[in-house]
């Protein structure tokens, strides 16, 4: 069926990759939002960005339509994550590689020895971005891939890139202090789904997801099950939805353990495989990462750390007290 698929895609495949002229933004698309965002960033007004998956979208289950074929055909550079993040869709960006510049942007980025393995089909764990100091090596590859593409804002990218990976370094240090303000005993964030492996080892929370690294895997009784053991015995006071996952997973904890004696609150929705809406703070990156660690500190008895000042002007602009 994917080989089929990807066949299909193809056959709409330009001949040929019609680039803008150069003092034209750059037109970049990007598959995650994640990644469009950082590059936006990386690239100013000398690249525009589209991202493919807006917000709510689950990348593990994502295929492409006709209008983001179009997308991709009129792409003079095409940025994914990599590490089968993008599932089926990868059969087509590798079709795309052989006439448009396609970077993995994961895999082309960060030390292998920095990757959490995954025990399935994945082999590596593909939510980095989740780590802030781990997703912040990917400006250098973005930088360099933008610069060779329009080198007359190599100036511009060089300097965008300074700015924002002191502002993504302070957030790190941020959401690690922030974190480690939750009680040692309550500190222990519980999700729908596997995606916060690495947001677990980068700011010391246990993390337990009640589905697997892929939403594609089933949630089975003995999970809800064996999810209900931990909140119980742990007595832990909340658990979190996604926004691109159905709660009833969640939910079914949730209920199960009532039954139990043990009330247990949903303490927010949590960002994993997508950004919020547009034009708000959450459809950010930073965003994403500090209303994340809001719900999840605040929820589980913490308090959020000031934020440091070379986030002063991110926040100005989104009107967030600091």
């Amino acid at each position: 069926m994917a080989t089929r698929y990807a066949i299909a895609l193809a056959s709409l495949l330009p001949l040929g990759n019609f680039a803008s002229a150069d003092e034209a933004p750059l037109n970049v698309v990007a598959t995650i939002g994640m990644i469009a965002d950082i590059a936006q960033e990386v690239g100013g007004e000398c690249v525009n960005v589209d991202a493919l998956m807006g917000p709510g979208v689950d990348p593990h289950l994502y295929q492409a339509s006709a209008n983001d074929v179009a997308m991709l055909r009129n792409a003079e550079q095409i940025f994914y994550s990599g590490y089968s993040l993008e599932g089926q869709l990868g059969d087509v960006l590798e079709k795309f590689s052989e006439r448009t510049p396609t970077l993995a942007v994961a895999p082309a980025s960060i030390d292998p020895a920095s990757l959490i393995t995954a025990q399935d089909v994945y082999g590596i764990d593909p939510h980095l971005w989740m780590d802030v100091s781990l997703w912040a090596q990917t400006l250098p590859t973005l930088n360099a891939a933008l610069s060779e593409a329009r080198p007359d804002c190599a100036a511009t990218f060089d300097a965008n890139t300074e700015r924002y990976q002191a502002q993504l370094l302070a957030l790190h240090e941020w959401a690690k202090d922030s974190i480690a303000s939750i009680p040692d005993e309550q500190r222990i964030l519980i999700t729908a789904h596997d995606a916060f492996s690495y947001f677990g080892r980068a700011y010391d929370i246990e993390v337990a997801g009640i589905q697997g690294i892929s939403t594609e895997t089933e949630t089975g009784i003995a999970d809800i099950r064996n999810m209900t053991d931990i909140v119980v015995n742990r007595a832990v006071p909340a658990l979190f939805i996604e926004s691109t996952i159905n709660p009833r997973t969640v939910q079914a904890v949730i209920d199960a353990a009532k039954q139990r004696g043990q009330s247990v609150e949903i303490g927010g929705e949590l960002y994993s495989d997508a950004m919020g809406d547009p034009d708000t703070v959450d459809g950010t990156y930073m965003g994403m990462i500090y209303r994340n660690t809001q719900h999840i500190v605040e929820a589980l008895g913490g308090t959020l750390a000031p934020l440091p000042d070379e986030m002063n002007d991110w926040a100005n602009e989104w009107k967030l007290a600091h």
